[in-house]
């Protein structure tokens, strides 16, 4: 049962008409205690909205931060065509950081570089050096001595190598070269041989020129064609003075066999008796 203000205040009348009212009667009945009354009123008045309110129901939200570990993460095995093969992967915390150095040693003979011969060429002509023919590499020579250098070489191209060919110096000493054309046609697969003639320089010391051979419009092309001299130095060494005692000139004896010529004998007159 619900009460409200109005309602007690109505209540509280009529108790307080009813009591009035009851004065006359003898004084042996027990005396109502008004204040009481009203504050058992008011106590079941406040129990019952009490009563009708809801209890508050408590929310707790959790803020636990998620747990993080260094665990390594083991994924399902990828086939391939290999052994099966595990492949581990860490969370970041975890990455391991490797720090190798790597030291070659080179052991034995180290290669020497080849030079490929199809990549000389110039257009369709190329060339193959077969051999120095003269003047090997370290050659002595007199300052100022002519030489003419000769090799033997392949036409390795396309096309045929006409009359002005020629080669030509395109490093290190010239040494006064004068060099012929070709004056000749040679066709592909064919071998010949190309020549310079030099000229030893006046000083001592080692002098290399490199040569190709090259179009009548100087496109190089080719293997490196090389000349390589050593020039002496003078020696200044006096002649030696001789002393020569005139011999008196020899007779060879004659040899072979020779066969005496018949020496003829004059006749003696007889006399006739």
């Amino acid at each position: 049962m619900t009460f409200t203000r109005k309602s007690l205040s109505v209540l509280l009348l009529v108790f307080l008409l009813l009591t009035s009212c009851g004065g006359g009667q003898a004084a042996a009945e027990p005396t109502i205690d008004a204040n009481a009354i009203a504050e058992t009123i008011a106590a079941s008045f406040f129990q019952t909205q009490t009563a009708l309110v809801p209890p508050a129901t408590q929310t707790f939200t959790s803020t636990v931060p998620p747990l993080v570990t260094d665990t390594a993460i083991v994924l399902p095995t990828i086939p391939v065509a290999s052994p099966t093969t595990q492949v581990i992967y860490y969370a970041p915390s975890a990455t391991p950081t490797l720090n190798l150095t790597l030291t070659r040693t080179p052991t034995g003979t180290l290669p020497t570089a080849t030079v490929d011969p199809t990549k000389l060429a110039y257009g369709c002509n190329n060339l193959l050096l077969i051999a120095d023919v003269t003047i090997p590499a370290g050659t002595v020579m007199k300052p100022n001595q002519q030489f003419t250098k000769t090799w033997k070489v392949a036409n390795t191209g396309t096309c045929d190598w006409v009359y002005l060919y020629h080669p030509v110096l395109f490093s290190g000493d010239g040494m006064n070269a004068k060099v012929p054309n070709l004056g000749k046609v040679i066709p592909p697969g064919k071998w010949t041989q190309i020549d310079v003639v030099l000229t030893a320089p006046k000083n001592p010391g080692t002098y290399t020129g490199y040569w190709r051979f090259a179009d009548q419009n100087g496109n190089m092309f080719g293997s490196t064609l090389t000349v390589s001299i050593v020039v002496s130095a003078p020696t200044n060494t006096p002649k030696p003075t001789s002393t020569s005692t005139t011999a008196p000139p020899t007779t060879a004896a004659p040899t072979g066999t020779f066969t005496q010529e018949p020496t003829a004998t004059p006749e003696t007159p007889t006399a006739t008796p």
